[in-house]
């Protein structure tokens, strides 16, 4: 799996601003104990099981401190590992490699523990039509970093951000006044095909979003015999999505409501760092 150009672009931005804080006018230790010009070879390995996501990431990090850098993985982005893998292989500047190790760490481990996090989310549903969503709980900056990481990991993107799908909460249709209002009033002021999703907390909301024409649903905060009866009243009319303290213990009983979608904000806002080291190999 690889980044795409719009994920290239907010990497590139994200490494330099990341080497800037971190290395500034130069990195003291490095530059006073390794001479200049030395070549060596390196390697990064999984300290534990999990799914890689970010490789180009960090090559992009190494990189901007040796354009000569050799960069050769041994796993793809979306890729499981275990303990003691190896994940890639590469040469270059010593200095290049030993300033740009945490950098480039702290990029990969924390895709790669997004990855991990979906694919767990994702293999508790193994079988079963309902899809793990995000969310736009994403690291500030980080957002399309974090969204093709979920991506990596078998799950799937919700809205990348305001400005590409309607989300009508209780705030928006309080201002609006009612649901039919606010479905009505967008719909006649966007783009044609922008899809427009209602949160809803009761029966009663679900009627009215349904009413309105509400492409996708959301059964925000219900019990599970509440979202079962609202999927049989929405019977295919719109998409649904289940949202709010979706726990892995959850998962199943919710799927089986018959919803479309879960979306879990903890796959990008409570993310564990998968542990990926870094060791520069003696010369033979």
């Amino acid at each position: 799996m690889k980044i795409n150009q719009k994920e290239r672009e907010a990497a590139e931005v994200l490494a330099t601003l990341a080497l800037d804080e971190d290395v500034q006018t130069g990195d003291l230790t490095t530059n006073h104990l390794v001479p200049a010009g030395i070549i060596r070879r390196g390697v990064m390995k999984a300290k534990s099981e999990g799914v890689v996501a970010g490789l180009e990431v960090a090559e992009l990090v190494f990189r901007k401190l040796d354009a000569a850098l050799e960069w050769h993985p041994r796993v793809s982005d979306g890729e499981r590992v275990r303990r003691g893998d190896l994940i890639v292989e590469f040469s270059g500047d010593y200095r290049a490699l030993l300033t740009g190790e945490r950098t480039a760490l702290n990029f990969l481990q924390r895709l790669s523990g997004i990855a991990t996090a979906a694919h767990y989310y994702v293999s508790i549903l193994e079988g079963r039509q309902t899809k793990i969503l995000d969310t736009r709980k994403t690291l500030p900056g980080f957002r399309l970093l974090d969204k093709y990481a979920v991506r990596a990991g078998g799950a799937v993107n919700h809205r990348t951000g305001l400005y590409d799908m309607v989300m009508i909460k209780d705030n928006h249709i309080r201002v609006a006044g009612g649901i039919g209002k606010a479905v009505a009033s967008i719909r006649g002021a966007i783009a044609p095909g922008i899809a427009i999703e209602v949160e809803t907390s009761c029966l009663r909301e679900v009627e009215e979003a349904l009413a309105a024409g509400a492409d996708i649903i959301m059964l925000d905060n219900m019990d599970n015999e509440t979202m079962r009866q609202a999927v049989t009243l929405i019977a295919g009319r719109a998409k649904t999505e289940a949202s709010g303290n979706m726990s892995p213990e959850r998962l199943v009983a919710v799927a089986e409501t018959g919803v479309d979608y879960i979306s879990v904000g903890a796959l990008t806002h409570s993310v564990k760092a998968l542990d990926i080291s870094q060791e520069i190999l003696e010369e033979q």
